[in-house]
C-alpha cells in the first residue's frame, strides 16, 4: 500500500528544494559544532587557567589519576547548562512551530545561537560563560524543535528518512569542524579558546540567512488555515503541478487535527501513548549508547589513554571523519532497508566495541599509568567502530523517528517531548560522565554495553517500520497494525479521544 502512495505522490527534487533542504540543515551543524566544541575548550590550558584553574592544578599533578582529572561539577556545568536551556526552549519552541510556522521558529533558534556566541567567545567571568551557554540551549532547544519537522515535512515520502538525515549529516559535519578548529586554536596562546567559542555564530548566521530563503512548509502552512498558502508551497517543493492527492491528505489530516484543541493533552490518552513512549524512549537510549560522553570528551578521554593535548584533539579528527563519512551510509540506505535493520545492525557492533573498550582499559590502563601505544590504537580504532555504527544508526534514528510518528495534531508538542527528553538525558550525562569515569572508571563502559542491548531488544518487539508511508497516514499504517501497539487504539478509546 505504501508503494501506492509513492506512486500517487509526484515530484522531482528542484535546486531550490535542494537548497531548502541544506539550509535548514545547518540547525544541525550548530548543534554539532557546539558538541565538538565543548569538550576540545575544556581540555585547552589557557581555558582553564583563566576560568578552573584547580581543574588546571589537578591535570598538572605528576601522579594525576587518569580517571578523575578532570571531575569538577562547575567545568561540567558550562557543557551541560546549554541542555537544561534547550529542554526548557523546547516547549516554547513547539508553541512557535504550531502559531507562527516551522521557518520564523528556525529563525528565531539562528538568532539566540548568535547571541551565545559572541558572549561565550568574549567572556571575561564564568557568569559570561554560563549565560552565553544559556542562550546556545536556547538556540539549540529551538533548532532541535523546528528543524527536523521541518525537513520531514518537506521531504517526499520515498527521500523522508534521507532528507530528514541531513540533520544528523549536518551534526557529524559540525562536531568534525569543531574538532579541526579546536586542534588549530589549541596553539594559539592565550585566546584560542575564544576564537574556538565565537566562530559558532558562523552556522548560526547561515541558517539565519536560510530562514528568509526557504519556504514554510505545506502542512504548517494549512494547519494554521492558510490552504491556498499551503497548495502554493506543495508545488514549489514537489516541483510539479499535480499535488491534489498529497495536498488533500494533508488537508485531511489538519481538518481532523483541529479538532483537537490541547494536543499535549491528548498526547497522553491512551491512543497518544503508543508514539508519545516510542519517541521519547528512542531519545532516552540515543544518550545511553555513551555517544555523548565519547563525543563531549573524546580530547579528554584520549589524553586519559597517554596521548599529549595535540594528539588527543587530532585523534578525536579521526572519530569526527568516521562520523561524518558513515553517516552517509545511513542516507543511502534508510529508505531501502528501513529504519529497524539498521539500528538492529548497529546495536551489535555497538555492543562489541563498547564491550572491547572496557575490557582493555579495566585490564591494561592503571588509575596513574598510560596504555602501550599499541593497545591506545586499538582503542582508537574500536572507538572509530562504535562512532561508525552509531552514525548510520542511533543518531540519525533518534531524530527521524520521532519526527514522523505523530498525527498532525500533537506533532509539534510530540517532537517536543522527545527533543526535551534529549536534552534532559545528554545533560544527565554530560553533567555526571566524568564523575562517573572517575568512580566506575573502566566499567563505565560496560555500563553502556548494558544499555545497547535492551535498546536491540526494543527494535526487536516494539519498533514498528515507518519507511515509505506517508506520514498523514502514520496513524492507520503503523500504529493499528502493530501486533503490540495496535491494542491502545480500539474503538472506545479513539471515541473517546475525538472528543479530547
Amino acid at each position: 500500500m505504501a508503494n501506492n502512495d509513492i506512486e500517487h505522490y509526484k515530484s522531482k527534487v528542484t535546486p531550490y528544494v535542494f537548497a531548502c533542504w541544506i539550509l535548514a540543515a545547518f540547525g544541525g551543524l550548530m548543534f554539532g559544532y557546539d558538541i565538538g566544541i565543548s569538550g576540545g575548550v575544556t581540555s585547552m590550558d589557557d581555558f582553564l587557567i583563566k576560568f578552573f584553574p584547580k581543574v588546571h592544578e589537578r591535570k598538572l599533578h605528576a601522579s594525576e589519576n587518569n580517571y578523575c582529572k578532570y571531575d569538577d561539577q562547575m567545568l561540567q556545568l558550562f557543557t551541560s547548562s546549554l541542555y537544561i536551556a534547550a529542554l526548557i526552549a523546547s516547549f516554547f519552541a513547539s508553541r512557535a512551530c504550531t502559531l507562527l510556522g516551522r521557518r520564523p521558529t528556525i529563525l528565531m533558534a539562528s538568532a539566540f545561537f548568535i547571541a551565545g556566541a559572541c558572549l561565550c567567545g568574549a567572556a571575561e567571568a564564568k557568569w559570561m560563560l554560563i549565560v552565553g551557554r544559556i542562550l546556545f540551549g536556547i538556540g539549540v532547544g529551538f533548532g532541535n524543535e523546528a528543524v527536523p519537522l521541518f525537513l520531514t515535512e518537506i521531504a517526499p515520502v520515498q527521500h523522508r528518512g534521507a532528507v530528514n538525515i541531513l540533520f544528523q549529516l549536518f551534526v557529524t559535519i559540525g562536531i568534525f569542524i569543531a574538532n579541526l578548529i579546536n586542534y588549530g586554536t589549541s596553539m594559539i596562546h592565550p585566546n584560542g579558546w575564544r576564537i574556538s567559542l565565537g566562530l559558532a555564530a558562523a552556522p548560526g548566521c547561515v541558517l539565519l540567512v536560510g530562514s528568509l530563503i526557504i519556504t514554510e512548509t505545506p502542512s504548517s502552512l494549512v494547519e494554521r488555515g492558510k490552504e491556498d498558502e499551503g497548495r502554493k508551497a506543495l508545488k514549489k517543493i514537489r516541483g510539479v503541478d499535480e499535488v491534489d492527492a498529497e495536498f488533500q491528505q494533508i488537508v485531511a489530516a489538519c481538518e481532523q487535527g483541529r479538532q483537537v484543541k490541547k494536543p499535549f493533552k491528548k498526547l497522553f490518552k491512551r491512543s497518544g501513548i503508543p508514539a508519545l513512549f516510542v519517541a521519547n524512549i528512542i531519545q532516552v537510549f540515543q544518550q545511553l549508547t555513551g555517544i555523548n560522553a565519547i563525543m563531549f570528551y573524546a580530547p579528554v578521554l584520549f589524553q586519559t589513554l597517554g596521548f599529549k593535548s595535540d594528539a588527543s584533539l587530532l585523534s578525536s579528527v579521526i572519530t569526527g571523519l568516521v562520523n561524518v563519512g558513515a553517516t552517509f551510509v545511513s542516507i543511502y540506505l534508510v529508505d531501502k532497508v528501513g529504519r529497524r535493520k539498521l539500528l538492529l545492525q548497529a546495536s551489535v557492533q555497538m555492543f562489541i566495541s563498547q564491550v572491547a573498550i572496557g575490557a582493555i582499559l579495566l585490564t591494561h590502563l592503571s588509575a596513574t599509568g598510560t596504555l602501550h601505544k599499541g593497545l591506545a590504537a586499538l582503542v582508537v580504532i574500536l572507538v572509530c567502530t562504535f562512532v561508525m555504527s552509531f552514525a548510520w544508526s542511533w543518531g540519525p534514528m533518534g531524530w527521524l523517528i520521532p519526527s514522523e510518528i505523530f498525527p498532525i495534531e500533537t506533532r509539534t508538542a510530540g517532537f517536543a517531548f522527545a527533543v526535551s527528553t534529549n536534552m534532559i538525558f545528554t545533560f544527565i550525562i554530560a553533567q555526571a560522565f566524568l564523575s562517573m569515569m572517575c568512580h566506575m572508571r573502566a566499567y563505565i563502559f560496560f555500563f553502556f554495553s548494558a544499555w545497547i542491548l535492551v535498546m536491540g531488544l526494543f527494535v526487536v518487539f516494539l519498533l514498528p517500520e515507518t519507511k515509505g508511508i506517508p506520514i498523514e497516514l502514520i496513524e492507520e499504517r503503523v500504529w493499528k497494525q502493530h501486533p503490540v501497539w495496535k491494542k491502545f487504539y480500539d474503538d472506545d478509546a479513539g471515541k473517546r479521544d475525538e472528543m479530547a
